[in-house]
């Protein structure tokens, strides 16, 4: 249990620090993408994921009466006059996997436990942040379309890198408050 409060003590304040720094892991990302972009990794997002992802933002959004359309990387919202807007690789949040992969990297070190309890944390997290994404990039697209592309730009930014550390403070919350089984605990059961 000390263990336990103590790896999420240094988990909080990580993400803490990142929300100060808020303006550092932009460009974070920023570097990382020009690392992406120059060795051609990006292509394998473009082309097999984007378009999913494209896919499933419209899907999100019909509900809404925003008439979603999708023509090749762009989704188009509205009727009469459609408005555009491109889902680019660098757009769909894999930074925000990256950095949910290095935090549990950091978290799950040791043996305190189960095997299966860590699984299962793996995968709600890879999922939280991939549907984390979803609606981030859906909300994007709402005010972008509903204000203008600089408060959107604004968004997509800054506020989307914020949404990311929440859902990483709350998944770690989580985990710790209802998924991971300590070893000792099953042990002791069994």
């Amino acid at each position: 249990m000390k263990n336990q409060k103590k790896t999420f003590t240094f988990i909080l304040i990580i993400l803490s620090i990142s929300l100060v720094f808020l303006p550092v892991v932009t460009t974070f990302n920023n570097v990382l993408a020009k690392f992406v972009l120059s060795n051609g990794f990006f292509r394998v997002i473009q082309d097999f994921i984007v378009p999913w992802e494209i896919r499933m933002v419209g899907v999100i959004l019909y509900p809404f009466g925003l008439s979603p359309k999708i023509a090749g990387d762009y989704l188009m919202l509205g009727g009469e006059k459609p408005f555009l807007i491109e889902i680019a690789w660098n757009c769909i949040g894999w930074q925000s996997i990256i950095f949910f992969v290095l935090t549990a990297w950091v978290g799950f070190q040791g043996d305190a436990y189960n095997r299966l309890s860590k699984i299962k944390a793996w995968i709600f997290g890879l999922c939280g942040t991939f549907l984390v994404n979803l609606f981030r990039i859906s909300f994007v697209a709402v005010v972008a379309f509903k204000t203008n592309q600089k408060v959107a730009l604004l968004f997509h930014d800054y506020a989307s890198s914020f949404l990311v550390v929440i859902w990483l403070i709350f998944y770690w919350w989580f985990v710790y408050s209802f998924i991971l089984e300590s070893k000792v605990k099953l042990e002791v059961e069994n």
